[in-house]
């Protein structure tokens, strides 16, 4: 299976650069995952297509200022640190740039010293192991000090900051936001609740991996990069009750989607537990825990593209996306959403 099945071409100014004033505001494509037909709608008609003891899963991580500029101590030279994992305490893993001038032993000033990076290790990929010292609460000097971590292809400053975060983000962690969940409110989820669609929390701290480009020829060739997931026993059992009761399982974005399939993959269904997934999801892939995806619009040849055309099709979901670009929706982060389920009950009826 070559990487180049899951081009598309894409107009640039189809890539959304700010949020929409209202959330629930974005448009929603709704696909049949088993027969393709499409339906356009917008977000807060998801609950048309959501059923009495269905549950929605959805990724409670917490988007940390994870993007840190600072100067190299010898040189005064620039040098920009985004911070992708813990390690250990006081220990990180990072992309640095320009990472050449990063060897072991260089040492990093961020405002003016208020933090200090030192450079210990070159690892895979060749991130950077940066151990940080500093007087105080290290969550609270990043947040005086670094900057929400936006994709490339956003060019516009964001206003606030709170956008790039999901209105349940509860656990610090993540180098990017679980952006299917962006499109949610508070008052949209009481809504959902009260039609008895149960919700559960997972955590999933999202890493290099979103920001890694697909570099093999063969889908089979690329490597994910490892992240930390976390299930509570609570959130396990109602996702287990919704199962045992004939619900359908619906994740909210591809980080709680590859959560529970890692879970699932693990213990034959879903228990609480936490651990590192470096799970990847393509085409051929039997898909354990999940019936339905609510996912944003992904960049051509990337592994969510995959993850999405492993669910509904390949053909079906270009075709998708086809649409998608002849409708003017807007992509990536920032965009509009999909809803992949089995809905011909739902199709049916309108």
């Amino acid at each position: 299976m070559k990487v180049k099945d899951f081009d598309f071409e894409l107009p640039k100014e189809l890539i959304a650069q700010t949020p929409l004033k209202e959330r629930t505001d974005s448009r929603l494509l709704v696909m049949d995952r088993n027969t393709g037909e499409i339906r356009h709608r917008i977000f807060r008609d998801l609950t048309d297509y959501l059923r009495p003891g269905d549950c929605l899963v959805i990724n409670n991580t917490k988007v940390i200022p994870a993007r840190l500029l600072g100067e190299r101590r010898e040189t005064k030279a620039r040098i920009e640190v985004l911070l992708l994992k813990r390690v250990e305490g006081d220990l990180w893993e990072t992309l640095v740039k320009p990472g050449k001038k990063a060897r072991p032993g260089t040492e990093i000033l961020f405002g003016g010293g208020l933090l200090t990076g030192k450079v210990e290790d070159v690892v895979e990929e060749g991130n950077r192991l940066i151990r940080f010292s500093y007087q105080g609460i290290f969550e609270e000097i990043l947040d005086q000090l670094g900057q929400m971590p936006l994709p490339p292809y956003i060019t516009e400053k964001l206003e606030d900051k709170n956008r790039y975060q999901t209105v349940y983000a509860k656990y610090d962690g993540s180098a990017a936001a679980p952006t299917a969940g962006l499109h949610f409110t508070e008052s949209f989820l009481d809504q959902i609740r009260g039609m008895g669609v149960s919700i559960a929390s997972v955590t999933l701290h999202v890493g290099l991996g979103t920001f890694r480009p697909v570099k093999a020829e063969q889908v089979q060739d690329h490597h994910m990069h490892s992240e930390f997931y976390r299930v509570e026993e609570t959130e396990a059992e109602k996702i287990r009750q919704a199962k045992a009761a004939g619900g359908r399982v619906i994740a909210v974005g591809t980080t709680s989607c590859r959560t529970l399939e890692s879970v699932a993959a693990r213990f034959g269904e879903i228990k609480g537990c936490s651990g590192w997934t470096d799970i990847f999801i393509y085409p051929g892939y039997q898909f354990r825990a999940i019936d339905g995806l609510i996912t944003n619009f992904h960049l051509p040849q990337s592994t969510l593209l995959m993850l999405v055309s492993a669910f509904a099709g390949r053909e079906h979901i270009l075709r998708a996306y086809e649409e998608a670009v002849r409708q003017r929706y807007r992509f990536f982060s920032f965009g509009d959403a999909m809803l992949l389920a089995d809905v011909s009950e739902e199709f049916s009826e309108k």
